[in-house]
């Protein structure tokens, strides 16, 4: 019993432990279960999470395509835009062109037929040329020229005479009328009185006694003085006068100086002869700087090289027409300075080179050249401003005119020299001037009558109205004052007034 019991206690057990075991089992799996769905779950949820991070990667990555594609989309369609733009410009050209060609078409079609008229007139010209040269076989070159000039003159004479006219009227009057009015304000500016300079070289002795002492023992006297000065001494019948000759006005200068000194003090000899002589030359030297320094002064040119003033004082002995040349250079220099002011030149380059125009006449008789070559060079030599030598030099139009400066020193020059009373002719010089001017013109054919008025600074030409033109009227005006120019010599300029006037009578009865 207790067996059974026990095997039936072990059996109960066995169940029992079966079951719990069982139900362990149960518990154990159902616990696994639950782990395992937990992860799936999990691993589910995690899935999702990623599925949704790539859709939306995908998303952005879809958009962001989806705008590119617009972008090159809108490029592309502005690309076509541009293209179709650009070939209807290139149809429009080519339409354009095309009308182009067509005009130039129609042109060469024109032009061909005008050719072909003027092939046409031209044949017919060569025609009338070969007649004409038929007929002018026997001319020889000089008459057929003359002949051409003439008929174009008859053709075209009344409208070139018109236009030369009208030209005159509009242009030469506000010229002349604007150049009398600064001429007329720097001469009334400078309204000062000229005297003819002429530097005597007699010398008036007080007593005839007084020529045996010059003279000395068999002429030893004058010799000395000739010797020592450079000059010559003439001493003649004229009562009272004892003439001094010399080429270089410095040089009789001093003669005159020292010949003047030797008479007051009556002792006349070899000795005190070159004494007095060097004394003179002390004297003549101081003058001159003086004079160039005050030339200088009164003009208002500074800073020139003492060794130009030195040379410019030397014409203070220097006269040209009977004017003093220094006195005419500052008279020049203030002339110039007043057209540079209305002009708007420089004033300092016009006055120094109206002032140094003619510095070489100082030296010309001691240098070969004309006196604006030397001047040039003393110039150049002693660094003078390269705009005051181009100023002086063209004063006699031996060079061209530069700057504005060289033709306002060429005009105060004219007015300085040329108005009456400057410079002084004798009068068989005046006299022979004016009929030489008469002659000149009075050569020309169709020439009647010939007056010389204003001392010669002007002539007035009567020519018949029936043995020429106007036009010819003013080519003879012109060829008299070129023949002028080429055969005489004067001062200033000559104006030539052709006049030709057309009478016409008729009597009332």
């Amino acid at each position: 019993m207790d067996l059974l019991t026990a095997i039936i206690s072990i059996i109960a057990a066995a169940g029992i432990g079966l079951a719990v075991g069982y139900y362990l089992r149960l518990i154990i799996s159902m616990g696994k279960r639950g782990s395992m769905e937990i992860e799936i779950k999990r691993m589910r949820l995690a899935a999702e999470e990623e599925a949704k991070t790539i859709t939306t990667e995908a998303t952005k990555k879809a958009e962001k395509f989806v705008v590119e594609a617009e972008h090159e989309a809108k490029e592309k369609r502005i690309d076509l835009k541009k293209t179709e733009e650009r070939l209807i410009k290139k149809e429009d050209l080519l339409d354009s062109r095309q009308t182009d060609i067509d005009k130039q078409i129609e042109d060469v079609k024109k032009r061909i037929e005008e050719i072909k008229n003027i092939r046409a007139s031209a044949e017919a010209l060569e025609e009338k040329r070969k007649t004409e040269l038929e007929r002018v076989a026997s001319l020889s070159a000089e008459d057929a020229r003359e002949e051409l000039f003439k008929k174009a003159e008859e053709e075209y004479g009344e409208d070139l005479l018109v236009r030369m006219q009208k030209l005159e009227h509009t242009n030469e009057e506000k010229l002349e009328r604007r150049a009398q009015e600064i001429l007329t304000t720097a001469v009334q500016r400078y309204a000062n009185a000229q005297n003819n300079d002429y530097l005597s070289t007699s010398i008036t002795i007080p007593s005839e006694d007084i020529k045996g002492k010059i003279i000395g023992k068999e002429g030893r006297n004058i010799r000395a003085f000739e010797q020592a000065a450079g000059v010559d001494v003439i001493v003649d019948d004229t009562p009272g006068t004892i003439t001094i000759s010399s080429f270089d006005p410095v040089r009789r200068q001093i003669a005159r100086v020292a010949l003047e000194n030797l008479i007051m003090d009556g002792r006349i000899q070899p000795a005190k002869i070159e004494e007095f002589i060097d004394k003179a030359k002390e004297e003549i030297s101081k003058i001159i700087k003086t004079k160039g320094e005050q030339a200088a002064y009164e003009c208002g040119v500074m800073n020139l090289d003492p060794r130009i003033l030195t040379i410019l004082g030397r014409l203070h002995f220097r006269t040209s027409y009977g004017q003093n040349v220094l006195q005419h250079s500052i008279e020049m220099a203030h002339i110039a300075g007043m057209l540079a002011e209305e002009l708007g030149a420089d004033v300092r380059i016009a006055k120094t080179g109206a002032l140094l125009h003619d510095i070489g006449k100082a030296v010309d008789h001691e240098i070969q050249g004309t006196h604006v070559e030397i001047g040039r060079r003393i110039l150049q030599k002693f660094g003078a401003d390269e705009r005051i030598i181009k100023a002086m030099q063209s004063h006699h139009e031996e060079y061209p005119y530069e700057t504005p400066e060289s033709i306002i020193v060429q005009t105060a020059d004219a007015i300085s020299g040329g108005r009456p009373g400057a410079r002084r002719d004798s009068i068989e010089q005046y006299l022979k001037r004016l009929e030489d001017l008469e002659k000149t013109a009075l050569s020309f054919p169709g020439v009647e009558k010939v007056f010389a008025l204003q001392a010669g600074r002007e002539i007035r030409v009567f020519v018949s109205p029936e043995a020429m033109s106007d036009i010819q009227a003013k080519e003879l005006a012109r060829d008299i004052a070129r023949r002028i120019e080429s055969d005489l010599s004067y001062p200033g300029e000559i104006k030539v007034h052709v006049i030709r006037e057309t009478r016409v009578i008729e009597y009332a009865r």
